[in-house]
């Protein structure tokens, strides 16, 4: 039996973006397995604020980078983001608003669910929770 990653919500994972290709293995889903030492689990929808904060920490995510088929983000732009980072952009107040369904559920261990639904993006999150709820029964 194949194995199935998990989001945030219990659910199968889905698709974070293909445009840019994301994801450690460049899938386009936020995959992580043991040679994803960053664990970059978290679905973002990058912004000016946390660009700029990004590049000033060390991990320029808006300059391209040819060599590695980097087009570099713009606001707006979905990206699959380091846990670590996400949780620390959070701290310091300027986290970027991240898709629940396309996060892998390995970010529950840096961050609390509850501070990624207070970022969710993907529609009412009750809804979701709702819709998980049926399909367990």
């Amino acid at each position: 039996m194949p194995h199935i990653d998990l989001n945030v919500l219990g659910a199968p994972l889905k698709s974070c973006c293909i445009d840019p290709l994301t994801g450690f293995y460049r899938t386009g889903y936020c995959q992580v397995g043991p040679e994803d030492i960053g664990v970059h689990a978290v679905c973002i929808e990058a912004t000016e604020d946390f660009l700029a904060f990004s590049k000033a920490a060390g991990n320029d995510l808006s300059t391209p980078n040819p060599h590695y088929g980097f087009p570099g983000l713009k606001p707006g732009d979905s990206w699959c983001l380091c846990a670590p980072r996400w949780q620390e952009a959070l701290e310091k107040g300027i986290a970027p608003p991240v898709y629940l369904a396309a996060t892998h559920e390995e970010a529950l261990t840096y961050s609390d669910l509850q501070d990624l639904k207070r970022h969710a993006l993907d529609g009412d999150v009750n809804d979701l929770l709702n819709d998980l709820r049926q399909k367990k029964r």
